[in-house]
């Protein structure tokens, strides 16, 4: 999340309790998660084991439990005990939650000949492009942004918060909720099936490509950047932070894990299961998903275990 004008890190560290250490004239443009963060940005870390992570990662403020590290030259810690809440203070802040009072947003933009059917929510500060048609009963939750002509079918939920927790197992509540304050980026000539849920980035964008075609009951995760030009079918689920490039077809029920890469216009059969990256122009199968050719093998041999086991037994 980019903040409205860069902001000082002594008034930050003012509004986090937070004592300030390194470049202390900085100024900071956003805050964003590990994996997402940019120049400018603010990230945080609360455990050891991510400290150098964290450090050397493209952030240049880092919210920290400790000061027994080294800063890393035009870097800043702002150090304060509890980290994850000083990011929430921050997100609380910046992106308040406002509650709704229409079902379309005064602050919603709608582009011209865009069709809105009755029962849609279109929360606040919401773009719409031209030519678009969006169907009864979807939900577009605020700051999320839709090219033209896009087609969202009945029952879709874009811009749900993110299944994302901060999990300390010595506290009464383990699961802490990460507050999302990203957003959904639709590009143009996108079509989105009926009952589809895309939820936004936790501090960035969730994207779907130019062209990409999502059939029905489909669940995005935040942070998911799906590619160009891509097709997914019914009930394919695809966890946090992953990259679908482009021209990937995602057969029905196809699940994804997190933060991993489906390389351009590879193929995954119908009720794979995907573990980590796969290579592009390659068809897959499987839990965990192989070359769709040597799974195809590898079921001709389970076949003849008991032939086999037969003629051991003789």
């Amino acid at each position: 999340m980019k903040f409205p004008s860069p902001v000082s890190l002594q008034w930050l560290s003012t509004l986090i309790n937070a004592e300030l250490m390194g470049n202390v004239t900085a100024q900071a443009s956003g805050i964003n998660e590990i994996h997402k963060v940019e120049e400018g940005d603010i990230a945080f870390v609360d455990h050891p084991k991510y400290y150098d992570k964290c450090l050397n990662s493209a952030a240049s403020f880092i919210i920290i439990n400790t000061k027994d590290v080294v800063i890393p030259t035009g870097k800043a810690l702002l150090v304060t005990e509890q980290p994850f809440e000083a990011y929430l203070k921050i997100i609380e802040h910046f992106r308040p939650f406002v509650p709704h009072s229409k079902q379309i947003s005064d602050t919603a933009t709608i582009g011209i000949n865009t069709v809105i059917m009755p029962n849609v929510f279109i929360g606040h500060h919401v773009t719409i492009g031209n030519n678009c048609i969006i169907h009864p009963n979807v939900t577009i939750m605020d700051y999320c942004e839709l090219g033209d002509n896009v087609v969202i079918q009945a029952g879709t939920v874009i811009g749900s918060d993110a299944f994302y927790y901060n999990t300390k197992k010595n506290r009464e509540v383990w699961f802490k909720k990460m507050k999302s304050c990203g957003t959904v980026v639709i590009e143009d000539n996108v079509e989105i099936g009926a009952g589809c849920t895309i939820d936004r980035g936790v501090t960035h964008e969730t994207r779907i490509g130019k062209g990409t075609i999502l059939d029905n009951q489909i669940q995005i995760g935040h942070d998911v950047v799906v590619g160009k030009n891509c097709l997914i079918c019914s009930q394919v689920g695809i966890a946090g932070a992953t990259t679908i490039e482009d021209g990937v077809t995602l057969w029905g029920q196809v699940g994804v894990s997190k933060t991993l890469t489906i390389g351009a216009n590879a193929v995954v059969l119908a009720q794979s299961g995907v573990p980590s990256d796969l290579e592009g122009n390659k068809v897959y199968w499987g839990t965990p998903t192989i070359n769709a050719n040597d799974k195809r093998k590898e079921l001709v041999w389970i076949k003849r275990i008991p032939q086999l086991w037969k003629k051991v037994m003789e």
